[in-house]
């Protein structure tokens, strides 16, 4: 899986104010962790399982301008916790969300879209132990897995702080929520956001979100 929406969704939108350690965990070919790195001044360390996607992660960020700022990791995130000596103020992830769903032939795209190898426990798990008490936790989740991350999320200490409710048009349904959740109850923020009209233009709030990474824009 390469550059798709959820992505460039997730890696607009996270707040990376303050922000100087950052894990994507599921990093993928490095969309979010480059994304990021465009963003801030963070070290981010990227960790993807997939061997293939990895090695695709690493050229990406080798033949970007923040190369000095990313680094790859070929492990799953359940290994990855056990050695980490590290405290993130950021972690971000855009999870496989299919369960119990039928899976292609193709193995690595069965393994970045379904959740057997990386569940919402995993990563929650992942941010009691890895985010210092001021982090903050960001994902992107169709409209059923996300209720049920956030009620998974409070048993673990996190709040809900901010939220955005993504629509294909106008007059579409939510298709996507992203989520940033914090050990410290703020300030609850939630907006929504269409990414076309009904002409199929995109709209001007979704243009204004992701027109930096963008050519045409």
């Amino acid at each position: 899986m390469k550059v798709g929406t959820d992505g460039v969704l997730l890696g607009a939108w996270t707040d990376t104010t303050g922000i100087q350690q950052i894990l994507d965990i599921g990093t993928g070919t490095g969309l979010i962790a480059l994304m990021l790195a465009q963003r801030s001044h963070a070290h981010i360390d990227a960790v993807e399982i997939d061997e293939s996607a990895c090695i695709q992660a690493r050229e990406n960020v080798e033949r970007s301008p923040w190369s000095e700022h990313i680094q790859v990791y070929h492990n799953s995130i359940q290994d990855y916790v056990t050695t980490c000596p590290k405290r993130y103020d950021l972690l971000v992830s855009n999870p496989p969300f299919f369960e119990n769903a039928y899976k292609a032939p193709d193995k690595a795209r069965t393994l970045a879209r379904h959740s057997d190898s990386l569940r919402q426990v995993d990563i929650l798990q992942v941010g009691s132990q890895l985010l210092h008490d001021s982090g903050r936790l960001a994902v992107i989740y169709p409209p059923e897995p996300a209720k049920i991350f956030q009620e998974k999320a409070q048993a673990f200490g996190f709040f809900c702080n901010r939220k955005l409710c993504v629509n294909p048009t106008n007059i579409s349904p939510t298709k996507r929520i992203l989520m940033e959740l914090g050990k410290t109850p703020l300030s609850y923020q939630e907006s929504a956001i269409a990414l076309s009209g009904i002409s199929q233009v995109y709209t001007p709030e979704f243009i204004a979100l992701i027109k930096e990474f963008y050519l045409k824009y």
